[in-house]
């Protein structure tokens, strides 16, 4: 492909020496001879296999627990429960101040999404876990539940998480994050066309060829090694010291080739409950989630239901945009409150728009709960915006590339969450397209730049 010196390139050709060229990737040849060592690579005497009791209720109280016909099975050592755990309430995002402690290691008194863990089995197979875990008893008083964002935010819904007392998080700034800028009111006032759309998308799994999990070996003078393929090294560290109530200086997390995360090995679940295991047990402990359970039980990415109304005048420039946002966590935050953050900040989109509001709420139901994936909280909700741009654009009759350079953010240009835009390149990225694609602009717009708007 002949490249084009741009806004973007540095005018000194040696920073281009790296466009356009294949370069391969450096764990390439491991993968493909099967030299790449994985968690799941090592083996230790000794060495215990965890499998989780799960719920199959999406909503259920707990009357009782019992263990003792898990517990006669040859090879069976150990079943850990809610009592176990130190502290037994995790939630990753205390570590940054955004999000509560709404969520067991191990269920108490409740599940609230089918899947939920209720208890921890050791033992020396991982046959000889998988049918004890299938022997515990648990007595289950099934709930009513709720199951998508409609159904949550009824009157008359049965409540999903007690910690909120309702099915949405609060932020400080009230029920939803908003984002206010301008008079939207008196934007549509003035607009000659309205748009009013809503958009949903479903959960979506991450699918990774390699399945969560972690190896943890205990080590003399009560430290412990875990091998994880986790996606956040640090936030494991702290999360793990937090739950077992245990200096970070006795944890040595290792990590290494992943294969295949996506956002779906951030959310912590699989070492602390490995960690307490090998600390009660003095044993290595091995907890890798099966394919089915990486299927129905990993965080995938939410559900979401996004509502856009715009106003644009008959020249196409957008005067007012207004967006209503649900994110379905599911029973519990995890990373959720934190995407419906970005989310809020993010939906104007790319657009200089005078007149914006948007409230972006967190939502509750008895599901999987959801987490982070490839930009989670803004993925979504640019699927909307550009198919929304895209009916803006026909509904004024502009070609959709004109209509997004005639909108889009100049430098020094004031977003609608009150920051500067600085190094602005969209204009630029369409200009290259319509050439690319061979799909032709009117020859003003190629005069456009992300540096200043035009008079």
């Amino acid at each position: 492909m002949e490249l084009r010196k741009s806004y973007f390139a540095d005018e000194r050709d040696d920073h281009l020496v790296e466009v356009g060229k294949p370069r391969a990737r450096t764990d390439a040849l491991g993968h493909v001879t099967g030299a790449s060592r994985f968690f799941a690579d090592r083996n230790f005497p000794g060495m215990l296999h965890l499998k989780m009791v799960r719920s199959p209720h999406h909503h259920a109280r707990i009357r009782a627990i019992d263990t003792a016909a898990a517990e006669r099975l040859p090879g069976v050592v150990r079943i850990l429960t809610a009592r176990d755990v130190p502290h037994n309430l995790y939630t990753i995002l205390t570590l940054i101040q955004v999000g509560p402690e709404d969520e067991n290691v191990l269920a108490t008194d409740k599940v609230r999404w089918q899947g939920e863990a209720v208890a921890a089995v050791l033992a020396l197979s991982e046959r000889a876990a998988t049918e004890a875990a299938a022997r515990v008893a648990v007595d289950y008083e099934v709930l009513p539940a709720v199951l998508d964002i409609d159904a949550a935010l009824q009157a008359e819904a049965p409540i999903v998480n007690e910690y909120h007392g309702r099915n949405y998080y609060r932020y400080d700034s009230g029920e939803c994050r908003k984002v206010r800028y301008g008079d939207v009111e008196a934007g549509f006032r003035a607009a000659d066309h309205i748009l009013d759309q809503t958009y949903s998308s479903s959960p979506i799994e991450h699918a990774p060829t390699e399945t969560t999990g972690c190896i943890v070996v205990p080590e003399p003078g009560e430290r412990f090694t875990c091998y994880t393929n986790t996606q956040a090294m640090f936030f494991t560290l702290d999360v793990v010291a937090m739950i077992l109530e245990v200096p970070g200086h006795r944890l040595h997390m290792v990590g290494g080739t992943v294969g295949g995360g996506f956002g779906g090995k951030v959310d912590v679940i699989v070492e602390p409950i490995a960690v307490l295991a090998a600390k009660l047990t003095g044993r290595p402990v091995s907890f890798i989630y099966s394919r089915a359970e990486e299927m129905q039980v990993s965080s995938p990415r939410g559900a979401e239901r996004i509502r856009i109304k715009d106003g644009v005048l008959r020249d196409g420039r957008i005067v007012a945009r207004q967006v209503t946002a649900w994110l379905d966590a599911g029973a519990y935050s995890r990373h959720s409150t934190y995407g419906a953050q970005k989310a809020a900040a993010h939906f104007p989109g790319p657009y200089t728009i005078p007149n914006v509001a948007v409230d972006s709420y967190c939502i509750y139901t008895n599901r999987t709960p959801s987490s982070a994936m490839r930009g989670f909280g803004v993925t979504i909700g640019d699927f909307a915006l550009e198919v929304q741009m895209d009916k803006l654009a026909r509904l004024v009759g502009m070609h959709p590339l004109e209509f997004r350079c005639l909108n889009a953010y100049r430098d020094g240009d004031m977003k609608a969450h009150r920051q500067p835009t600085e190094g602005a390149a969209l204009v630029e990225c369409m200009q290259e397209a319509s050439r690319l694609a061979g799909w032709p602009m009117a020859q003003h717009f190629y005069a456009m730049s992300s540096r200043r708007r035009e008079a």
